[in-house]
């Protein structure tokens, strides 16, 4: 009896314990089918996140690209000029807003892109009006690599300091130089094709093939005059342009240019052609706040009617050393020489020597006074007053 009491009582618990395992088992296998979900849950939120994530960046990469690909931009200078001609007995007091200019470009890609300039001078044009608009600058720049890039279209040309580069916050001085505006002739732009190699770092070469000057004696070959501005202008000869740089020295620029022309007449009939040579060189040097700038120019006309007038060679060089005291204040002085009749054999030199003061209100706006005295050929002194920015 007892036995059959202890067995019992023995197959209860095994019985009980069996049901307490099963019913631990099939509580476990819930958890298990709960975290599972769980877990699958979490996996969907974050493949919607990510998915939200990668939309965002799109948008914004998107939104940031069509900001970035069209920029507008600009420059202006108002003058103020008073200056006494000591020959004539003559004063010239005036204010002109000389120059106003807006920027468009636009980014195709990365490679590939686009820049136009277009300026209004002396703020008015029109039929017997001062100023006229112009299109400086209209071109298509495309990156074959990283060593060669390419211009198609209107264009500055690759020569001189200012050219290039002739906002009136980089420049001392309220008017621009007598030598790049006289001898060069700054602003000067053509249309055509133009390689920028870059041959090494620091080095770089432009050639460039383009419309070409305009000169007979008409306009007394003065160089200025020869000027087209690619308005219908003359084809039969083109100018062929290559100009080295040299910038591997920190704050020290060097550069050369040389332009051939075959006719500056452009074929004229009933005129003597005249094939043309400009050589220009320069350096700008700087050593903390100071910097100095040096140039040379020299124009080669072979015609007979040129050097009739004196101006088979015209040419002219300027030093300017400036010193910039602080960020708002900068001091210069320069020397101008320049003849457009150096061809002659009496003295037609014009020699200008100008100091002055810019005040930077802001990086991108000065304020500008000179002094300047022009001796030689046209006598003349007075004062200059400007203000200028660009954006």
């Amino acid at each position: 009896m007892k036995k059959t009491l202890i067995a019992a009582t023995l197959i209860g618990l095994f019985a009980s314990n069996q049901a307490i395992a099963s019913d631990e088992t099939t509580e476990l296998r819930q958890i298990i089918e709960q975290q599972q979900k769980v877990l699958q849950d979490l996996e969907k939120r974050l493949e919607q996140t990510e998915m939200r994530v990668e939309t965002t960046a799109d948008v914004v990469e998107a939104t940031a690209s069509s900001k970035s690909a069209t920029t507008i931009g600009g420059y202006g200078e108002l003058h103020y000029n008073n200056i006494s001609n000591n020959q004539t007995g003559t004063d010239k007091k005036e204010f002109d807003f000389h120059r106003f200019v807006l920027f468009v470009g636009h980014e195709f890609n990365s490679t590939t892109r686009f820049f136009s300039e277009l300026e209004v001078e002396h703020s008015i044009a029109g039929e017997s009006q001062n100023g006229e608009v112009e299109l400086e600058q209209a071109y298509i720049e495309h990156d074959f690599n990283e060593m060669f890039t390419g211009k198609a279209g209107l264009f500055l040309m690759p020569v001189g300091i200012i050219n290039e580069t002739h906002e009136p916050t980089v420049f001392y001085g309220v008017e621009r130089n007598p030598v790049e505006k006289d001898i060069i002739p700054a602003t000067w732009w053509e249309g055509g094709l133009n390689l920028n190699i870059k041959a090494a770092p620091g080095v770089a070469f432009d050639t460039a093939v383009t419309s070409g000057l305009y000169l007979d004696q008409s306009s007394g070959y003065k160089i200025r005059n020869g000027r087209q501005k690619v308005s219908k202008a003359k084809g039969e000869d083109l100018a062929y342009t290559g100009r080295v740089k040299y910038t591997a020295v920190p704050g020290l620029e060097l550069a050369a240019t040389v332009q051939y022309q075959s006719d500056l007449t452009q074929g004229t009939a009933d005129v003597d052609s005249a094939s043309a040579t400009l050589l220009t060189a320069h350096a700008i040097y700087s050593i903390e706040n100071f910097t100095v700038k040096a140039l040379y120019a020299q124009w080669n006309i072979d015609g007979k009617e040129a050097e009739a007038l004196g101006r088979d060679k015209q040419n002219g060089f300027y030093i300017e050393p400036a010193y910039r005291i602080n960020e708002q204040f900068g001091v210069f002085a320069r020397y101008n020489e320049w003849d457009n009749n150096a061809g002659d054999s009496a003295d037609t030199k014009n020699k200008q020597t100008s100091v002055g003061v810019n005040y930077w209100l802001h990086e991108n706006v000065v304020f500008k006074a000179d002094y300047e005295k022009i001796g030689g050929a046209a006598d003349s002194d007075g004062f200059n007053l400007g203000v200028g920015y660009q954006f």
